[in-house]
Order: C-alpha cells, then sequence, then structure tokens
C-alpha cells in the first residue's frame, strides 16, 4: 500500500511542473467597433452605395419599361374576348393571347435576371469591404494594444475609451480607396433554367 502512495505522490510531482508550464490565457484587453458606422461611412463605401442604388434604381426602370406595354396588351386582350360574350375566341385572338404570354414570360426572365445581377452586385461589395476589414482589425488591434475585438451591437454598454471605429474608418479609407460595384461573371449567380414537363 505504501509502494502504491509513493508511486501516487511520485506521479502527482512529475505531472504538475508540467501543468504549472501551461501557458496561461492573457487578460482580455477589449475593443469596440461601430461596424454599421465604418460600412457606411468609409469613403469607398458611400461611393458603392449611391452606385448600388443608382442600379436598383435603373433596374426598376426597366422592369417598368417592360411591365407598361404588356399591360396595355393584356387590357386590349381582355377586352376583345369580353366582347365576345362567351363566344369562342377566333385564331387571331388565340395567337395574339399565345404571342402575348411568351412577351409576359421573357420580361419575367429579363427582370429576374437584372434582380439577381443587381444581388450579385451587392454580395460583391460586401466581401470586398469585409476582405479588407480582416487585415485593418489587426493592424488597429495591435497598434491598440487590443486581443479582442467586439462589434458595438453585441455589447450592452462600453466606454468611449475603447472605441476604436474611427481608426478603423481611417485604416479601411487607406486599404480600400475604391470598390468595384460590378460583380465579375463567376460570382453572378446562375439564371435558373425552366424545368421540364
Amino acid at each position: 500500500m505504501k509502494t502504491l502512495l509513493i508511486s501516487a505522490a511520485t506521479a502527482a510531482a512529475l505531472i504538475l511542473p508540467t501543468a504549472a508550464n501551461a501557458q496561461a490565457v492573457p487578460a482580455a484587453v477589449v475593443a469596440v467597433v461601430d461596424l454599421d458606422r465604418v460600412t457606411s461611412q468609409c469613403n469607398a463605401c458611400k461611393t458603392a452605395i449611391a452606385a448600388l442604388n443608382s442600379q436598383a434604381t435603373a433596374e426598376q426602370n426597366r422592369e417598368k419599361a417592360l411591365i407598361a406595354p404588356l399591360q396595355t396588351e393584356q387590357k386590349a386582350i381582355q377586352d376583345a374576348a369580353e366582347a365576345l360574350q362567351g363566344k369562342p375566341a377566333d385564331a387571331a385572338l388565340k395567337a395574339r393571347a399565345t404571342a402575348f404570354q411568351t412577351k409576359y414570360e421573357q420580361a419575367q426572365q429579363q427582370a429576374a435576371r437584372g434582380r439577381q445581377q443587381l444581388e450579385a452586385n451587392q454580395a460583391y461589395v460586401r466581401k470586398q469591404i469585409l476582405d479588407k476589414l480582416n487585415g485593418v482589425y489587426q493592424g488597429v488591434m495591435q497598434r491598440r494594444g487590443a486581443n479582442l475585438l467586439v462589434e458595438q451591437g453585441a455589447t450592452l454598454a462600453s466606454t468611449t475609451s475603447v472605441d476604436v471605429t474611427n481608426d478603423v474608418l481611417a485604416a479601411l479609407n487607406a486599404a480600400l480607396p475604391t470598390v468595384s460595384t460590378t460583380a465579375p461573371a463567376s460570382a453572378a449567380p446562375a439564371a435558373k433554367q425552366p424545368q421540364g414537363r
């Protein structure tokens, strides 16, 4: 029994120094950044937001231009069908309705492609900004002596002394002078192919 206790004590003595040599986690030095402010006020971000808003307006105008003549044609076809008062449509009206349906489907596909491109452009802008921010964060943390950076929206309260938003904003402006607002073809989502029946 004594031998077992001595062996256990020897094993514990060998293990303890190893545990004591394990590196302790340093005390947290926290910095806070207002990411919403950074991504809306950086110079490249402002320019990109304006360009994306312009693209969205242009897309809405394209869709209105596609819809207006279709609405006129649809009303004309409906009026012609109602004038028949329940009688079967003639070949000309049927052909007109078929042509309208084809134009309507093409307009929907064109509008969907435009919206998909706009979404791809927005995602591409976000990606460029976030890619640069990852490097910016490290540099700001190092300069300010922080080892933990938290988004302001994730905090309950903080003091202005730990706010590094201006540092991040200045570093992002230097690191990212411009942002491309047109996604490369590989970043654009593929158009959905119609399903066979």
